[in-house]
């Protein structure tokens, strides 16, 4: 939690559930990718907080974006971005979409078959396409690998198509998992960029630009290793498996940009043990999975809580939502433990949550109206 937050929240005691984003420290995180990964134009993953105070200082900092659908490219131009610095980086895209986005100069698209690349040709004509692979998400926390991606055998084939097609076969592009913790997963799906790069070059097809995605990841409750070290990883594959000829780079940061920037203040709803005499205490907030903390299904993200009564003796919960669904449950398995004066009434601020939460909170499940957002 930053100083400003800490500020605004001891200042205005907002009601909750609110996310509290400091619009600085989206800087200083884009400013750290921008040192740790030098060669990489960062593209900002706007599907992570599509909030216009963020497109606008990033716009300002002259960062790219990357969009997943018509609406976030035209949030994106709307806030001053250039056409051509805009990728539409899902590789399932609406026709409607496509022309929307050609029309208003979208160049840039991506594809992981041939029947996206055939609309793509047909509807977005001589524009440039990349090919994403699909790669091992071990170490990722939400892994993303079964719905995205082909083999790089089919991509070789799909980007000698692309040529075909009268497309502009620009690249490749992989993901290897959201909250990815593991430096050497981009290593690994580095060289396998690097071999489909030297296959079609023999094709007579010469790919110039390679996008190494999100994933990278922030600290939660565990300790995680650094963006520099990412950085390292990344530069020493790039010269084992490009040398000294390197292909543009792009990167598709959201949660390292967004996520620490964000803190979620909620309400305890009721502390109770149930009329059991064993097993944790359950605390009820006024946020829950259907709320915006989608992240926490399988306990997958398991974001730090913080209190005001920090400090005190502790013990173990489980921690749920305030809706009436069986599925409302964040966390039973992971091992939080929190103060045992905690009652209903006071505050637990969620920390690290300025990236997938307001976009998830659009249900209004239960009647509950989505998370107010202050961006200071």
């Amino acid at each position: 939690m930053t100083p400003k937050i800490s500020q605004f929240l001891a200042e205005k005691k907002p009601q909750t559930p609110c996310l509290v984003m400091d619009v600085d420290e989206v800087e200083r995180r884009y400013r750290d990718m921008q040192a740790a990964i030098p060669p990489a134009r960062i593209y900002y993953a706007v599907k992570a907080n599509p909030a216009r105070p963020l497109l606008d200082r990033l716009v300002f900092l002259g960062a790219s974006f990357d969009a997943a659908s018509w609406d976030e490219i035209d949030f994106c131009l709307s806030a001053g971005a250039r056409p051509e610095n805009i990728s539409f980086g899902n590789t399932v895209k609406k026709v409607s979409a496509i022309k929307a986005a050609y029309e208003a100069g979208i160049r840039l698209f991506v594809f992981d078959c041939i029947e996206e690349l055939e609309k793509i040709a047909r509807f977005a004509p001589g524009s440039r396409v990349y090919c994403r692979l699909l790669v091992n998400n071990q170490g990722a926390e939400w892994p993303l690998s079964r719905k995205f991606g082909t083999t790089p055998e089919s991509a070789r084939k799909l980007l000698l198509r692309a040529r075909d097609l009268g497309l502009d076969p620009y690249g490749v592009s992989f993901h290897v998992g959201s909250q990815q913790i593991s430096t050497d997963a981009y290593e690994v799906a580095i060289s396998r960029a690097g071999a489909l790069f030297a296959d079609l070059a023999a094709d007579g097809v010469r790919l110039r630009m390679l996008n190494l995605g999100g994933g990278f990841p922030i600290h939660y409750r565990e300790d995680i290793p650094g963006i520099r070290q990412f950085g390292q990883t990344i530069s020493r594959a790039l010269t084992a498996y490009f040398g000294n000829t390197l292909p543009e780079i792009l990167v598709e940061p959201g949660r390292f940009i967004a996520g620490s920037a964000g803190v979620v203040s909620s309400e305890v709803i009721l502390v109770s043990h149930r009329g059991y005499d064993e097993g944790p205490r359950w605390v009820y907030l006024d946020i829950g999975r259907f709320g915006g903390l989608a992240e926490t299904e399988g306990e997958s993200i398991r974001y730090e809580l913080r209190t005001a009564r920090d400090g005190a003796e502790t013990g173990p919960v489980a921690i749920a939502g305030p809706t009436c669904d069986g599925a409302d449950i964040l966390y039973e398995k992971s091992g939080y433990v929190l103060p045992v004066t905690l009652e209903a009434g006071d505050r637990i601020e969620i920390l690290g949550t300025g990236a997938y939460v307001s976009t998830y909170c659009s249900t209004r499940f239960n009647g509950f109206l989505p998370l107010t957002e202050y961006y200071i």
